[in-house]
C-alpha cells in the first residue's frame, strides 16, 4: 500500500474522532499524476453537496503538461466513490455541530487510489499546544535527555 500524498496538518489541527476510506473518480492522466507524486491534499476538504461527497481543493498537477486536455483543471472538485451508507452516516456527522471532513492521505489499495477521509472536530489553541508538549517530552526521553 502506497502513500501518494499526505495532509499533516490535519493531525496537528483536527482532533481525528473515526476515518472512512473512500475511492475517487478520476481520469486516466490524474491516475498516473496521483501515482508519480503529483498530487497535493494540504489545505482540502470534503463538502457534501447534492447527496454526493466531493473532495475539493486537492491539486493533481498534469502527468505531461504538453499533453493533456484543454479543459483541464488542476483543482476541480472530484468526486468521492461512497455505498449509500457511508454516505447517509457522513452526512448525518457533517450536519453535527463543529464536525468536518478532512482528507487524511491518498493511497493506493489494489491497483486503485484510495482516500481516506477523517471525521475531525478542530483542535483548540491549549491542545495544539498540549500535543506540541506531549512530542516535545516523548522526543526528549527516546534521546534520554527528559528528566521529568
Amino acid at each position: 500500500m502506497a502513500d501518494y500524498a499526505t495532509n499533516p496538518r490535519a493531525y496537528h489541527d483536527y482532533e481525528i474522532l473515526d476515518t472512512l476510506e473512500a475511492g475517487l473518480v478520476l481520469r486516466g492522466h490524474e491516475v498516473k499524476a496521483i501515482k508519480s507524486g503529483k498530487a497535493s491534499i494540504k489545505g482540502a476538504y470534503v463538502r457534501i453537496k447534492d447527496e454526493e461527497a466531493l473532495l475539493v481543493g486537492a491539486i493533481i498537477a498534469p502527468y505531461q503538461p504538453g499533453n493533456i486536455p484543454k479543459d483541464y483543471q488542476e483543482q476541480s472538485d472530484r468526486k468521492l466513490l461512497l455505498s449509500k451508507y457511508q454516505l447517509s452516516s457522513l452526512l448525518g456527522l457533517a450536519k453535527s455541530h463543529g464536525v468536518t471532513l478532512v482528507p487524511l492521505k491518498l493511497y493506493g489499495k489494489a491497483g486503485k487510489v484510495k482516500l481516506l477521509v477523517g471525521v475531525a472536530r478542530g483542535k483548540k489553541k491549549y491542545d495544539k499546544r498540549e500535543a506540541i508538549k506531549k512530542k516535545d517530552i516523548q522526543r526528549a526521553k527516546e534521546r534520554g535527555v527528559y528528566e521529568g
